[in-house]
């Protein structure tokens, strides 16, 4: 029951935001793959969530930030006016995190299937990368704390 509530919680906090789901998984000692895992399906679970409201959320973008954004969403306008939806999807779990990337995607007119794609693919790859670059980091202090301790 103790891992169940683990990925729960790494899920949950995926929904919102990859770069720290990830590092949460490791603190609670879930394996590489269950911690991808459920990163991934935390993050899709958020653009579902955020895709759903569709209509809603453009409002409330377009109305909140308007065409230009602010700050970091700046460059994801910027990423969507050179690459259209592929680059906001591949880019913005990273960037923003997939719920707000989703948000603006959708605010700025994606087509919904085309952007699940895309941010689905971008969640899988900063994922996967994410927690292998964890991993290896671990695995990589490990070497060290034996070797000299």
């Amino acid at each position: 029951m103790q891992i169940v509530m683990k990925c729960f919680s790494v899920f949950l906090l995926a929904a919102v935001e990859i770069w720290a789901a990830v590092p949460l998984g490791f603190a609670l000692k879930l394996d590489p793959e269950i911690t991808c895992a459920a990163t991934v399906l935390g993050a899709v679970s958020g653009v579902v969530a955020v895709m759903a409201l569709g209509q809603k959320v453009r409002d409330w973008f377009l109305r909140k930030r308007g065409r230009e954004g602010q700050g970091r969403n700046r460059l994801i306008i910027r990423i969507w006016d050179r690459c259209g939806v592929p680059g906001l999807g591949l880019l913005a779990p990273l960037l923003t995190g997939a719920p707000l990337g989703a948000a603006i995607g959708v605010g700025l007119g994606a087509r919904a299937g085309r952007l699940f794609f895309w941010m689905s693919l971008g969640v899988v790859l900063w994922s996967v990368g994410l927690t292998a670059a964890g991993a290896a980091g671990i695995q990589g202090v490990h070497q060290l704390w034996r070797k000299f301790f």
